[in-house]
């Protein structure tokens, strides 16, 4: 696929996006062991509803105080069965906070000073943020490893990992969606190896491009 710009842009966007337990995070870990500036969306997710945050308030507004727990925090665990068991919840949690997540990361792009930047988004394609990056990077896991790896955190059970893979975008979707793909099936050695061909094929864009 083509750059989505028709010219030059510094930095380069590269949107990382993949299925749970995929190996999005350990990619994202690669490409900034070689020095290229991470924007986690995930971690500007939770920055927007700490307490004071607007995005806190905007959850309070749709689901009640129930989802604050004694100290005045967001219950993460009660909000997450509360909007995976109920697709509108979730769309309505998504069209409250995802703006505000969007401007914070465009924010931290502008202020950047590097040749391009990983943009780890994992609902890049659910949430319709293609636009945020110039080009979509899709790391990829067949299915049963994704639920394996994702299962063997600990953090949350096999179940849920099957209900979350449930609401995600079909693997088809996503790899038709890619600019560029990493495929995640082999040693870590191999998926360093894959990160490295990309970092030289993204500057070597960049250079094109000037």
């Amino acid at each position: 696929m083509a750059d989505r710009n028709s010219g030059p842009r510094h930095p380069l966007r590269i949107g990382l996006t993949g299925g749970i337990g995929s190996g999005k995070s350990t990619v994202a870990g690669f490409f900034a062991g070689l020095g290229v500036p991470v924007i986690d969306a995930d971690a500007i997710a939770a920055e927007v509803v700490t307490p004071g945050q607007e995005g806190l308030e905007r959850v309070i507004g749709l689901f009640g105080r129930e989802m604050i727990d004694r100290e005045g925090a967001l219950d993460r665990a009660r909000l997450r069965a509360r909007v995976f068991a109920d697709p509108a919840a979730r769309r309505a949690l998504e069209q409250a906070l995802h703006p505000l997540i969007r401007g914070r990361m465009r924010d931290r792009v502008g202020r950047l000073q590097a040749p391009y930047c990983i943009l780890e988004i994992p609902l890049l394609l659910e949430a319709g943020g293609q636009e945020e990056g110039d080009r979509i990077l899709v790391v990829d896991a067949p299915p049963a490893l994704q639920l394996e790896r994702a299962a063997r955190r600990g953090s949350i059970g096999r179940e849920e990992v099957e209900r979350i893979m449930a609401t995600q975008v079909a693997r088809d979707r996503r790899l038709a969606a890619a600019d560029d793909i990493i495929h995640n099936e082999g040693s870590l050695d191999a998926l360093k190896c894959q990160v490295e061909q990309l970092h030289r094929s993204y500057l070597q864009k960049i250079r094109e491009m000037q």
